[in-house]
């Protein structure tokens, strides 16, 4: 598996391996990006007043990682035959976590711009789902692990607390494109770049619509400089992720002198350089929102 990372986002080519798993009858996915590893279920410490998604803790190598079963988080019946479970061992977000699954079944490879966003008819902001990908005749759900974490651990997630220590600065008048898929993450980014005094930003929730917005007040003939000063961007997206928006804003001949920051639960020593291969100016790993607004001060002010 580790392989194939190296192959994935090189050039921002707007494309990902999923690891097709099973919950019951419905299928999900993961990013392969974020999969250490698969294995049989082990042993599992029960942890006494545990969140109630949270089955324990096991050691893996000399480590000790909390196992989320996925079917409680998504308020599924358990498994019907647990001989087929596995355990799905995820980085993401600086943290180890594994997920208990019912079943894996592949790896695909496809395109961002295969994956649907969700319907508002049934996604709000409490649901885990981020993508709908239809492939030979089946729907895989693409899930929100990270929402799912920060449930179970708030802490883990962006937090308003952090950015009142840094103090209020002159920023109002900076124009931010904010570019997020998850409705959780988006509020949480709204709330906390507003404390931190930036009163105009703009969220997209894929890379397309914020490149469509982008090129359309060029078409219009305005001044980018003037409507957008800076751009951050989650990498996983449907329609196109955050390293091919970034190759485009930074291929792009009116564009390209806009700051672009990557903000995303990817960022690691082992994939920064995908960003830098595409141009960021940028790179910061959630939930380090402190750090991401002093990079945003850092070009800004």
């Amino acid at each position: 598996m580790d392989n194939k990372k190296g192959i994935l986002l090189e050039s921002g080519t707007n494309e990902l391996e999923i690891v097709g798993f099973g919950i019951g009858n419905n299928k999900f996915g993961i990013n392969v990006i974020k999969v250490k590893e698969i294995i049989n279920p082990v042993p599992v410490t029960i942890v006494p007043q545990a969140h109630k998604n949270v089955e324990g803790i096991i050691e893996l190598r000399g480590e000790v990682l909390p196992v989320v079963n996925v079917a409680t988080a998504l308020g599924f019946p358990p498994s019907e035959n647990e001989k087929q479970d596995k355990f799905i061992v995820a980085e993401f977000n600086q943290q180890k976590v594994v997920f208990h699954v019912h079943s894996v079944t592949q790896i695909h490879r496809i395109s961002w711009g295969q994956i649907e966003k969700p319907s508002e008819m049934y996604q709000g902001i409490e649901s885990q789902i981020i993508g709908v990908i239809k492939l030979n005749s089946e729907m895989i759900l693409l899930l929100d692990f990270e929402k799912i974490v920060v449930e179970i651990n708030p802490d883990s997630g962006i937090n308003v607390q952090q950015v009142k220590k840094l103090g209020k600065r002159e920023r109002s008048d900076k124009r931010i494109v904010a570019v997020e898929d998850s409705p959780l993450l988006r509020k949480l980014l709204h709330d906390t770049l507003s404390e931190a005094g930036f009163q105009y930003i703009e969220f997209f929730e894929n890379g397309q619509d914020a490149l469509n917005y982008l090129e359309g007040l060029i078409k219009e003939g305005k001044n980018i400089a003037d409507h957008v000063q800076i751009v951050v961007t989650d990498i996983e997206m449907p329609q196109m992720d955050g390293h091919h928006l970034t190759k485009r804003i930074k291929t792009h001949k009116e564009l390209s002198k806009l700051p672009v920051i990557i903000f995303s639960s990817l960022i690691t020593n082992d994939l920064r350089h995908k960003g830098q291969m595409v141009g960021a100016d940028a790179q910061v790993s959630k939930p380090e929102i402190t750090e991401l607004i002093s990079l945003i001060d850092k070009y800004l002010l």
